[in-house]
């Protein structure tokens, strides 16, 4: 557990900027409105002793702006359409993919489709070649299969993996976790020993354990690594339970002492 590198298996090259998860998962903003005036006429004075307030017909500046049905609180995100953006030129698949990640007792999470993957890249303002967006969707399936595997690996401690749920997440780009920052630090303090760059996503991630009804939040660093000498890009992931609880703090200890332990033995001399 801890940070894994992972590769995926694919063999077309990618030229895209790695500094965001490229599904946007931020919520949507809208343009502020004007200044709302004072719903009270002062120049007129009612004939009846009532209040001049008409309670039954708020103004459109006292609603919030933002359009919350249009938001799936599972993932924070907006409906992406399958309709082609406008400039398309390559007709994308529509297909989606069906993930190993339960999202509940019946049904598992679906990834998105090439085209809406492209949507949600021409929504977030990014000019990305629209031969290179199924290789882009089939990397972000991989490292989110990749993560949902190390979850596992830390719910087997409770013997929690078999029916365990992703229930709901968050991507948190530009946003980095404590333990993301420490790194960073290190490596400004011995750049030739830590890597100096910071992780290019975070994610947030809601699982419950069926069997208690337990919900335990997981953070998830995603980070670029060297690539391979035939170009293919690399990954490492950092997945470990946030410490909100402490099941989960003792959970962190126990993994990094067994760390430290096998990293002792493999490095230590063969005794004769």
């Amino acid at each position: 557990m801890g940070q894994t590198n992972s590769r995926p298996d694919t063999s077309a090259s990618l030229k895209a900027s790695t500094s965001g998860c490229p599904v946007p998962h931020d919520p949507i903003t809208a343009a502020p409105s004007g200044a709302a005036s004072c719903p009270i006429d002062h120049n007129h004075r009612p004939t009846t002793a009532q209040c001049p307030i008409d309670h039954k017909s708020p103004s459109k500046a006292d609603q919030c702006p933002i359009d919350h049905d249009g938001i799936n609180p599972l993932n924070q995100m907006p409906t992406l359409t399958q309709t082609p953006a406008q400039n398309q030129s390559i007709k994308l698949p529509t297909d989606r993919t069906e993930s190993s990640i339960p999202r509940d007792g019946q049904a598992k999470w679906e990834y998105p489709s090439p085209q809406q993957f492209y949507n949600a890249l021409v929504r977030k303002g990014w000019e990305t070649p629209e031969e290179h967006v199924e290789t882009m969707v089939e990397i972000h399936n991989f490292l989110n299969e990749e993560a949902w595997g190390e979850v596992l690996k830390w719910e087997k401690r409770h013997n929690s993996h078999d029916d365990l749920q992703l229930t709901r997440f968050m991507g948190r780009p530009g946003e980095l976790s404590p333990k993301a920052r420490f790194w960073m630090f290190a490596g400004w303090l011995l750049p030739s020993r830590f890597n100096t760059e910071p992780p290019f996503d975070r994610h947030d991630w809601i699982v419950r354990r069926p069997k208690t009804g337990e919900e335990v939040r997981y953070v998830i660093d995603y980070y670029s690594a060297p690539p391979e000498p035939d170009g293919s890009p690399v990954f490492s992931l950092d997945v470990r339970p946030a410490l909100d609880n402490f099941g989960s703090v003792k959970d962190r200890i126990a993994v990094a002492t067994e760390e430290v332990w096998a990293s002792l033995r493999e490095n230590k001399p063969p005794t004769h």
